[in-house]
């Protein structure tokens, strides 16, 4: 990747101080330079920032000349949603006096019900803004310096999950809204621990699922620390969390410690959630044949079929084989197939049928062309840390959150090894 001449010297600079272990006097300058000089970057809060006077709410370092730093809110979503609980304040969120840029919030597992704070920017401060990252073509990478305690839920992103959902949770709500999700990073969801990107072509569901399935999971997982854990422990802990969808291949990844890695499910027919995809992929699969297949729903939306590329063989391998059937086990990027294919009389296979026994989770094939565009700032959700608002009034994620950076591009993997490297922590001033 070719860096704009403009950011070059400063980005470099400060990767080689990092790369060599040597920082300003100060040492957090240089590290929030790191971050805040890689190309892209339009918001990062490290819980040092706030505004000079007034509320003194935390506050993200944003290009020179914007408009807006995205102060944040403390705020109890249940108390907004259902009317129930105090306010929060924040004060409900401890800080640690340590962390990769001198300091960090805490999110609690908190035993009252009613009781789910987190921080936010509203939608009214953020639509249309560098921050508001949707529509076609549009890339994004979300960077988390975090401990995590407890929990798969969300870390940080614009996803509203709606309170919509018809559940135990939701009677007598009286603030009823769709879902409003664009973009995030969780801390695992359907592989607890691992990074694990979001993205949403329409803010609702997906495959006709009741939950949006548009997900990848990092290979390796994160280890669960008590947030009450030792200094020297807890200083031992961080993770750099991290989500890139780069729209030029439509391709999904988590990141933790700046690595990938592959992960695959395996029987995605039987998988709880996933299998809502499977069945988007046999629709998908089906409909290419003409004339009405055996099991074909017509009714299926053509919007939410799933068939990622096939055209690319990546390696074949024969499951078995008589004198008149095979069945071979086919690669592809996205995908693993078995297909049965049968002897003509010409003595030439034929491809007879094709099952997905396997579905790539990291990276993730998106199929849209686009992130949830809002038309309003009343029909888009606001950026949260820490928890999103959704039916369940989950718990979500538990521990340490030290720094969160939203970048309008997929970063490339160097990049993100070179965030990964802030991980060890430093005392604030």
């Amino acid at each position: 990747m070719r860096l704009p001449s403009l950011c070059r010297p400063r980005l470099l600079s400060s990767f080689l101080l990092l790369a060599a272990g040597e920082l300003p006097a100060s040492g957090i300058p240089g590290r929030v330079a790191v971050v805040t000089d890689t190309p892209g970057c339009v918001a990062f809060w490290d819980f040092v920032k706030r505004e000079p006077a007034g509320a003194r709410r935390f506050t993200a370092h944003v290009p020179p000349g914007a408009k807006n730093d995205f102060p944040l809110e403390a705020v109890n979503y249940v108390r907004d949603y259902w009317g129930e609980g105090r306010e929060a304040v924040y004060a409900d969120f401890p800080l640690l006096g340590r962390g990769p840029f001198g300091q960090a919030i805490r999110i609690r597992r908190e035993a009252d019900a009613t009781y789910r704070p987190l921080l936010l920017v509203p939608r009214a401060r953020l639509h249309d803004s560098p921050l508001d990252i949707k529509g076609s073509g549009k890339s994004v990478t979300v960077v988390v310096w975090a401990i995590r305690e407890s929990g798969n839920h969300a870390l940080a992103g614009i996803w509203h999950e709606g309170t919509d959902l018809k559940q135990a949770e939701t009677a007598g709500i009286r603030r009823v809204e769709r879902g409003q999700r664009q973009y995030a990073l969780f801390a695992g969801l359907n592989k607890e621990g691992s990074a694990c990107g979001h993205v949403s072509e329409n803010g609702a569901s997906s495959f006709l699922n009741r939950y949006a399935l548009h997900k990848s999971n990092s290979a390796d997982v994160s280890p669960a620390v008590s947030g009450d854990s030792p200094a020297d422990l807890l200083d031992a802990s961080w993770q750099c969390f991290a989500m890139t969808y780069d729209a030029s291949t439509r391709e999904l990844t988590g990141w933790l410690n700046g690595r990938a890695g592959d992960r695959w499910l395996e029987n995605p027919k039987g998988d709880r959630l996933i299998s809502s995809a499977y069945q988007a992929w046999l629709q998908g699969w089906l409909r290419g044949i003409p004339g009405l297949q055996e099991g074909e729903d017509r009714a299926f939306p053509s919007d939410q079929l799933y068939h990622p590329p096939e055209d690319r063989l990546v390696e074949t391998n024969i499951i078995s084989e008589s004198a008149g059937e095979r069945v071979e086990l086919r690669e592809f990027r996205y995908t693993r197939l078995k297909v049965t294919l049968r002897r003509g009389a010409d003595g030439g296979w034929t491809e007879f049928g094709r099952d997905l026994v396997a579905l790539r989770l990291n990276p993730w094939w998106f199929p849209h062309d686009r992130l949830y565009s809002p038309a309003n700032d009343g029909s888009g959700g606001p950026f949260t840390i820490g928890r999103v608002i959704h039916s369940s009034r989950g718990v979500g994620f538990t521990g340490w959150i030290g720094g969160v950076a939203v970048f309008d591009r997929a970063l490339q993997p160097e990049e993100l090894a070179r965030l990964a490297e802030l991980r060890s922590a430093v005392a604030g001033g």
